[in-house]
């Protein structure tokens, strides 16, 4: 695992001129991807990073699971070279690091309420309604600010916070009634969590849909690692690879839907 290979730094050359890439994944995002440290990551970007990682064998990636706050910052620290999260490409993020063109898959954005709640379908219908507090300068926050400036006719009472409360726990106050919806993509594993919990939950059909990137450290080595998995990604893309990976972890073809 990537804690092993720590003594040789993040980019190391390992023997024969192969480099290891320190990969930090989601931690707590099955069917995404999962995995503490000093367990190997499971999940459909896990899949993917060993497929990429088969296409070019002068690399050897390393992976670990991490928190989604210190991925973002262990990346523009140089701590890990890649990570995996289901993430964004937003103008923020394309200068701070290197994003390959290439897309990992496709975010379906959804709104979860209770099972026996007809009264919500798609966003128009959250107008007065509780919805769960979103992150600040998440995805889903910048999906909700994008579709309020289009629709300044339907003022929806949104939230932010910053407590990073695991999804889990957020399907659970819809459950008892503290909210009424909750906006997230769907790839974060919520359909298992509803289905062990037997929580009476439903999800809307998407709502908006949006590509997922790796995002790389940005230095001058990581420029060949970005083509390098850029061109592995539209090969993968092409072969089906990623259409197979789709339907096993999520059930669905997810690829389909990316722009």
């Amino acid at each position: 695992m990537a804690v092993a290979a720590a003594s040789t730094g993040c980019g190391a050359q390992a023997g024969s001129g192969v480099r290891t890439i320190k990969i930090a994944t989601a931690a707590e995002s099955k069917p995404l991807s999962w995995g503490a440290i000093g367990h190997a990551p499971q999940g459909y970007e896990p899949d993917v990073l060993n497929a990429i990682n088969a296409k070019l064998p002068h690399y050897k990636f390393k992976m670990e699971g991490a928190a989604d706050i210190a991925q973002e910052t262990g990346l523009a620290t140089g701590k890990y070279d890649m990570i995996s999260g289901g993430y964004y490409k937003t103008p923020e993020r394309s200068k701070q690091f290197l994003i390959p063109d290439s897309a990992v898959c496709a975010s379906l954005m959804r709104i979860y309420v209770r099972g026996n709640d007809g009264s919500i379908a798609g966003m128009p219908d959250l107008v007065g309604k509780r919805i769960v507090p979103v992150s600040a300068g998440g995805g889903v926050y910048k999906f909700v600010t994008q579709w309020q400036k289009g629709n300044p006719g339907k003022k929806l009472n949104i939230t932010t916070s910053s407590a990073g409360v695991p999804y889990p726990d957020r399907l659970k106050e819809v459950q008892s009634g503290k909210y009424d919806a909750l906006i997230l993509p769907s790839n974060l594993g919520e359909q298992t969590v509803i289905k062990e919990q037997r929580l009476n939950i439903k999800a809307s059909e998407p709502v908006s849909t949006n590509n997922t990137y790796f995002l790389i450290h940005k230095s001058g080595e990581n420029k060949k690692l970005a083509e390098d998995v850029d061109k592995a990604l539209k090969g993968l893309r092409e072969d089906g690879t990623l259409s197979k990976l789709s339907m096993k972890w999520f059930g669905e073809d997810d690829t389909k839907y990316m722009k």
